[in-house]
């Protein structure tokens, strides 16, 4: 681990390390509205059905709150609210399409589960391939909360072996920590591709979040694995470079 190393005093840190530490640096002006426009409009282009629904949520509270305004006699005070509901509305509907969307792109495509594991917020951490074939199914090691989750994807079969085998390996290291182990597809057992996150953020809390961050160095340093682009991975690999 690299060790904290104290700075003499008679070497004050100049102007520049002073800037440099003073925080990150702010996007560029109107990028975050380019990002978001961006994404409206690919999101627009595979889903047919954002506008109508986008113009409902956000209408459908506005309209009626202002009806009831007018019914009480404070069209202006439910009116605001209305504006206020319809716009969290507009964007709790604009983020799943979204979603949905991003899930539709990336399903059935080798490491499509490596690339939703790596958005995941909170106390995770994510290694990719940790076990995998030349037919490209994959097992990603994930260490939360929960304790470690081996997630496979790609032909049952060779997955499952797959998953057993890094079991195996992790034995050694791991004492008590629990070991959980997910498949990813539509079958019997499976989880789908869309529902990961939610199965993962429901499994029991059993370690503490300072072991997290240990137990993942730990593991890492025991077995490093194949570094891979976030996202899908690509469909030919060449040869010699997989087990």
């Amino acid at each position: 681990m690299p060790s904290l190393r104290r700075t003499p005093k008679s070497a004050p840190p100049t102007k520049g390390k002073a800037k440099a530490k003073a925080g990150p640096v702010k996007p560029p002006r109107g990028e975050r509205a380019r990002q978001i426009k961006t994404a409206f409009n690919l999101t627009r282009e595979n889903d047919p059905r954002l506008l109508p629904l986008l113009i409902a949520a956000f209408l459908g509270p506005l309209v009626l709150l202002i009806a009831l305004g007018i019914a009480f006699g404070h069209p202006v005070y439910l009116g605001l609210l209305g504006l206020l509901v319809g716009l969290v509305a507009f964007v709790a509907v604009f983020g799943r399409r979204m979603q949905k969307m991003q899930y539709s792109q990336v399903e059935g495509q080798p490491g499509a589960a490596a690339a939703v594991l790596q958005t995941m917020r909170g106390n995770w951490r994510v290694t990719p391939a940790v076990q995998f074939t030349r037919e490209q199914d994959l097992v990603h090691r994930i260490v939360g909360l929960p304790g470690v989750i081996l997630v496979g994807e790609g032909n049952p079969g060779r997955t499952r072996s797959l998953i057993g085998t890094e079991k195996k390996k992790l034995s050694r290291f791991l004492g008590d920590t629990p070991v959980y182990d997910v498949m990813v597809g539509d079958g019997e057992g499976q989880i789908a591709l869309k529902a990961l996150q939610r199965h993962l953020m429901k499994l029991p809390r059993n370690i503490k979040p300072a072991k997290v961050n240990d137990l993942d160095r730990k593991l890492k340093a025991m077995s490093p694995a194949l570094p891979i682009p976030k996202g899908p991975m690509p469909t030919r690999v060449p040869r010699g470079k997989v087990r």
